[in-house]
């Protein structure tokens, strides 16, 4: 993974607008990718000041698929999405798990010193009603998951994600979306085997109707974990830096990046 980030970042270089950041979010993030996965990068762009104060429409999201036989691509597979960085910031303050994973992903593509200053505000931003965020999540992949038949290895594997890192933000405050690095704290046995059945391919990627009900079991015992997280979590119950949030994007949409 690491040695691709150089031409990660050169195909960034094509983005229209100046980036704060971009990360690898998805399955290299989450520590399970297969051979064939392709590369979610995830970002915030900074909108000049003529456009965000005129009458245009902005584009506040700009998404780019990357077709992996161009020139540029390079036989990469990979989705850019950014956001202005008002709107990344906006998400930030409604309890969004998901774009702090973005912000605090380990897989730094491109960076900045308001990266820094971002990641370093995102953690006032963390609050005991995301418990909310990863139960909606996990309960929608769960519904995915069990409606195939039979069920795949990968689903499954992003239901055990957003249920660990949600416990473990409850417990801690700390954002960590990889799944192999949370099961050093929860010890599961079975997660390194569903991980490998996933990277090796379709053969191996299907489940029997006994893993169904003992996956069953293990999402409804995790799933309370969550909640009662939640519920004794000792994490503040509203963001408190939506000041300084507020001064660094003024400071920011005048100075730039």
């Amino acid at each position: 993974m690491m040695e691709l980030i150089p031409k990660l970042k050169e195909i960034t270089d094509l983005h229209d607008y100046p980036l704060v950041f971009v990360t690898v979010s998805g399955a290299h993030l989450y520590g399970f990718p297969s051979p064939d996965s392709d590369y979610d990068l995830r970002g915030v762009h900074l909108l000049p000041l003529d456009e965000v104060t005129g009458l245009r429409q902005v584009r506040e999201t700009i998404e780019c698929m990357q077709d992996p036989t161009s020139v540029q691509g390079d036989g990469l597979d990979l989705d850019l999405v950014t956001h202005d960085l008002k709107k990344f910031m906006l998400l930030m303050l409604k309890k969004n798990g998901y774009v702090l994973e973005q912000l605090h992903s380990p897989l730094i593509v491109r960076t900045s010193a308001v990266h820094n200053e971002l990641k370093e505000l995102g953690r006032g931003c963390v609050t005991r009603f995301h418990v909310h965020h990863y139960l909606g999540f996990a309960q929608n992949q769960w519904k995915l998951f069990s409606k195939e038949h039979p069920p795949r290895v990968k689903p499954l594997l992003y239901v055990y994600r957003v249920l660990l890192t949600g416990i473990h933000l409850m417990r801690t405050g700390e954002i960590e979306a990889n799944l192999l690095a949370l099961n050093e704290e929860f010890g599961l046995p079975y997660i390194d085997e569903l991980v490998a059945r996933k990277i090796e391919g379709a053969e191996k990627s299907r489940l029997n109707d006994a893993d169904m009900a003992f996956h069953r079991a293990e999402y409804e015992r995790f799933e309370a974990m969550l909640k009662e997280a939640g519920d004794s979590s000792s994490l503040q119950e509203n963001p408190s830096v939506r000041d300084e949030m507020n001064e660094l994007l003024v400071r920011v949409r005048q100075r730039g990046i």
